[in-house]
């Protein structure tokens, strides 16, 4: 029989937490990340509670404490985004891996500390025994166990999969105007001729690809401005402010704001607003 143990396994834990750090700032791979990363946030801040709260070999087995390891950490997590949404920090990618490093930092100390007032053969250990001839009395516990873990895998698999490659859903691009508040409200109404409006045009990339974009203003039919080239990657984001001049006076002037891709000639996208236009006095 060829045993292995690995203590309680929170310097193994901790190194991980730490190479994840390093995969997510330093190296660029999406595969490598989400390895590591599916047990970070569903496995590791719920064994690390489980060690404080279990600290010995009794009371909870390993096939259980597997269990409740996975369910407490699909409470910690949500609850630390609660946290930091109320924090100046928000809930960014950063402030999520910080917060549950902090966390699972902290609580492997207090398991660290607890693990120290039980004695040796009190302690709860990972015990891995390889058994050639067979696996003992409790063949049916054993086989329960393996089947568990299988299952285990098999969900992580399938979840850092769908991660990986996520599903491509519709395509499009989001085009919007503000005020220069930046809220929808407060947009010219009202100006003289040769004063210059002025508002926020956002652009948001939903097409699964990078995409140049080019806003084009019209007052009227007659070109006033234009701002592009404008290269967004997937997902990206892009807030600009951009201004207009009417040249002629009158009531409810039309002004457009075009949105082009690709160096296309067609309009993808078409915003307007009205304006009234007084004389310069």
């Amino acid at each position: 029989m060829l045993r292995i143990r690995l203590g309680n396994g929170l310097l193994l834990l901790n190194l991980l937490v730490l190479l994840l750090i390093v995969v997510i700032f330093v190296f660029p791979y999406d595969t490598l990340r989400v390895i590591i990363g599916v047990p970070f946030v569903l496995f590791f801040p719920g064994y690390v509670v489980m060690l404080v709260l279990f600290p010995k070999r009794e009371g909870v087995g390993g096939i259980e404490r597997i269990a409740l390891s996975f369910g407490t950490s699909l409470a910690v997590v949500p609850l630390l985004g609660f946290v930091l949404n109320y924090l100046p920090w928000g809930i960014t990618l950063e402030s999520i891996i910080y917060s549950t490093v902090s966390f699972i930092f902290v609580v492997s100390l207090f398991a660290w500390l607890r693990r120290r007032r039980i004695r040796d053969g009190e302690r709860f250990d990972i015990d891995f025994r390889l058994m050639p001839s067979g696996w003992g009395e409790n063949m049916s516990g054993r086989i329960l166990s393996v089947v568990l873990v299988i299952a285990i895998l098999g969900v992580l698999g399938t979840l850092g999969y769908a991660i990986a490659v996520p599903k491509v859903g519709e395509k499009f691009t989001e085009f919007y105007i503000l005020g220069e508040e930046g809220e929808a409200a407060d947009y010219p109404q009202e100006l003289k001729v040769g004063e210059e409006g002025k508002v926020v045009v956002g652009i948001i990339n939903r097409e699964y690809r990078a995409v140049p974009y080019r806003v084009e203003v019209r007052v009227n039919g007659a070109k006033s401005s234009e701002v592009g080239p404008l290269m967004l990657e997937n997902n990206e984001e892009w807030e600009g402010e951009i201004g207009f001049v009417p040249q002629v006076t009158g009531e409810n002037q039309k002004v457009e704001f075009l949105l082009y891709k690709e160096g296309q000639s067609e309009i993808y996208r078409t915003l307007h607003l009205w304006v009234d236009v007084i004389e310069l006095r």
